[in-house]
This record gives structure tokens, C-alpha cells and sequence, in this order.
């Protein structure tokens, strides 16, 4: 099969389109005919060895992906040959053409959601279904600002958000972003490359400020964030790219909070429920990955230089 292999870490340039074997599962696990990956900002971290996790050499990256069972190891119930499925999280890596999971890593990808669509679930979603549900612990009738509300993980918290019942408030850099935005359920829209949005994100709320701040790019924004805040609001860290200086007393005066977590240290218990509610949402219209691009597998490295510019427009995806 082809899959793309890293035998050491560096630029995108390391991502090698390679010809090697397809894997047999073992018990408990699941062969999966991969149909589209997933690309995350955190793939190019792990490529360049600095992100908290660091595989072992060489490696094929990706943890989102979705396609067909192919085969079933001894003692797997859960899926059969044929079924459509998303995975979250992989044993062999999702940039491939075929990949192994865990029998619990894999889930029922319902007929409403294309592949590429499923490819762009678990990351996106599982991080924004944990950020607003059991992070920001957020209610309807509260208002979230949503920065980067254009990305993968911006559009799946709007539409979360929406669905939950909460005023929804997001920012793009471009205007194709920022339709993209309000198109997917945000009321509100800002232009965060321009100056004094900030300002009209304020009076947006009439002076009161916005109870949750999903916050993409916490070395960028996290001090203008805290000035934001209505009492007791609090900014749910998602992604951070460096250090940054705060003054804790803008979050004394509000009895705010900064709240922070990884994907990977969900609990079985929470990574049950997240997927619970992402497959009704699915099934029932409310969820609903926008895929912005798609490339074949061998133009990995294009994909990994794109993720990280500014001007989302949906996911980036990967067809083997």
C-alpha cells in the first residue's frame, strides 16, 4: 500500500510517499480502508518533534481518517466488513491507505457524512464538544466568542455552540472566512486583522463581554481575551503556538478563569460521550464538517505548509 513515512523530523519536506506493506490486524483490532484523512495543525507539530508527544521513528502520521472496514481481528464485534467508519486515533497512522485501530478507535460514520467529511470529525469535533461541554461546562443563553471561527475547529464549535443554544460571536481574517462563519451559525462575524475589532466585539455585547472564549492561538490573544470576559467568564485554551504576557488582574476584576486541556488526556468516560453526541449530530443534520480542500496523499507536504497559514475555509483533506 502507499502511505506516507517520516524517518526524521523536520519540514514538510520530511513527509515521504512510500510503497510498503498492508498491515493484518491483530485481535482487537480493525483494518480500515482509508477513503480521506484528516490534516491537523498538530500533525506538523509531531513532524517536527516538538509536540508533547514524539513518535518513534519513522512513523506515518494522522490520527483522523474515514473509509470501509476491510478486515476484523479475533474478538472485534463492534464493526464488520464493509461498514463505514471515522477513526479517532490510530495504531499505524491514518496518512495511508490502509490503516490498523483499536476496536475502540473506530465509530460508525452515518450516511449523511461523505469520507472526507468523516475524515474531518475527530480532532475538529472531539475538541470543541470538549471544549464547550466539559471544559467551559457552557449553557444556552450564554454568549461564546469563537476565534478562528472559520478552521476546522472554529466551524465545529459554532455549530455546537448554535445547536446548544448559545450566541455565537466568531472571527476570520478573510471575507470568505467570515461568510463561511456566519453561514455555519454564527450571529455575530469579526475581521480579526483589522484594528479595533476588539472594540466592536465589546460593544456587540453591549459593554457586558462574551461568557466563553474558545481560543485557538492563546500566544496571540490571550491578554486582549481576558479583557473581554463578562463576570465569571473564562477562555477555554485550545491551541498555542508560544509564551505570552498576562495581567491575572484582568480576570480578578471578572472572577475569571483560563481553562486549558489536550485531546489526548480526555478520559474513556469523556471520549464516550464525545462521540455519542458527534454521530447524532451527524445523523441529524446539526454537525456538518466542511470540507475546504481536498489533495491526494502525495501532496502531504502542501497540506502541512497550508494548515498553518492564516485565511481558513473549512478542512484540509488527504485522498489516498
Amino acid at each position: 500500500m502507499k502511505a506516507i513515512v517520516v524517518h526524521e523530523f523536520g519540514g514538510p519536506e520530511v513527509l515521504k510517499l512510500e510503497e510498503i506493506p498492508t498491515p493484518k490486524p491483530a485481535a482487537g483490532q480493525v483494518l480500515v480502508r482509508i477513503h480521506g484523512v484528516g490534516v491537523n495543525p498538530y500533525d506538523t507539530y509531531m513532524r517536527n518533534g516538538t509536540y508533547a508527544v514524539k513518535p518513534s521513528l519513522p512513523y506515518t502520521p494522522g490520527s483522523d481518517g474515514a473509509g470501509t472496514v476491510e478486515a476484523v481481528g479475533p474478538g472485534v464485534g463492534k464493526v464488520k466488513a464493509g461498514d463505514r467508519v471515522y477513526v479517532a486515533k490510530t495504531v499505524t497512522g491514518a496518512y495511508a491507505e490502509y490503516a490498523i485501530v483499536l476496536e475502540s478507535q473506530v465509530h460508525r460514520l452515518p450516511e449523511k457524512a461523505s469520507f472526507s467529511q468523516g475524515a474531518g470529525v475527530w480532532v475538529p469535533y472531539g475538541t470543541a464538544y470538549h471544549a464547550l461541554y466539559h471544559s467551559a461546562e457552557a449553557n444556552a443563553s450564554e454568549t461564546v466568542l469563537i476565534h478562528g471561527a472559520s478552521g476546522g475547529v472554529g466551524i465545529a464549535g459554532v455549530q455546537l455552540a448554535r445547536a446548544l443554544g448559545l450566541t455565537v460571536f466568531g472571527t476570520a481574517s478573510s471575507q470568505k472566512g467570515l461568510d463561511l462563519a456566519k453561514r455555519e451559525g454564527a450571529h455575530q462575524v469579526f475581521d480579526h486583522s483589522k484594528s479595533g475589532y476588539l472594540e466592536e466585539i465589546m460593544k456587540a455585547t453591549g459593554g457586558v463581554g462574551v461568557n466563553i472564549v474558545l481560543e485557538m492561538l492563546a500566544n496571540v490573544n490571550l491578554s486582549s481575551d481576558m479583557k473581554l470576559l463578562s463576570t465569571n467568564g473564562r477562555v477555554i485554551v485550545i491551541g498555542n503556538r508560544g509564551e505570552i504576557t498576562i495581567n491575572p488582574r484582568d480576570l480578578m476584576g471578572r472572577r475569571g478563569s483560563i481553562r486549558a486541556f489536550t485531546l489526548w488526556a480526555l478520559t474513556a468516560p469523556e471520549e464516550t460521550e464525545v462521540h455519542a453526541g458527534i454521530i447524532a449530530g451527524l445523523e441529524n443534520g446539526t454537525l456538518r464538517p466542511v470540507v475546504g480542500k481536498e489533495l491526494p496523499l502525495a501532496e502531504a507536504s502542501r497540506a502541512h505548509v497550508e494548515i498553518l497559514e492564516p485565511g481558513a475555509a473549512g478542512k484540509i483533506v488527504l485522498l489516498p
